[in-house]
């Protein structure tokens, strides 16, 4: 981070915590991968940009797709990995989907593309209020 974008009165922040909410509405995984994308940019971290987006828009168009409510976005970002959590208000566990050997599938392809592109994800159950769980990735800088 930059020194002088800094408050000599702060000690350097190592963690950053950012959370969105994001309505029942088709436009919530552009808005929430853009969101991911400003906070990368905002840190520096421009080489995780691409891959966060993919994964965020993957996670998110999910919640819109399968689930009739809306979904709480939670980014934490530090100088080993970025973690990135989607909460919705199903119960239900997410299902991979694979095609088979040579198939080519249109859609339901999401959480495999997350688990190919992302370093770690999972599925953590939330059970507070009116969120039921959340599904997750984490990606580590190269270097």
């Amino acid at each position: 981070m930059d020194p002088a974008r800094t408050a000599a009165h702060r000690p350097a922040q190592l963690t950053h915590d950012y959370s969105l909410f994001a309505p029942a509405d088709a436009t919530s995984p552009r808005v929430c991968r853009d969101f991911v994308r400003a906070v990368l940019f905002t840190h520096g971290r421009e080489a995780l940009v691409m891959p966060a987006a993919l994964c965020t828009s993957e996670l998110v168009t999910n919640v819109h797709l399968h689930t009739k409510g809306a979904a709480i976005l939670r980014v934490r970002l530090n100088p080993a990995r970025l973690h990135v959590s989607v909460f919705d208000e199903s119960p239900d566990p997410p299902v991979v989907a694979r095609s088979a050997t040579g198939a080519a599938a249109c859609w339901g392809r999401g959480l495999a593309l997350v688990e190919e592109v992302a370093d770690r994800w999972g599925v953590a159950d939330a059970r507070t209020g009116r969120y039921a769980k959340g599904v997750w990735f984490e990606l580590r800088p190269t270097v």
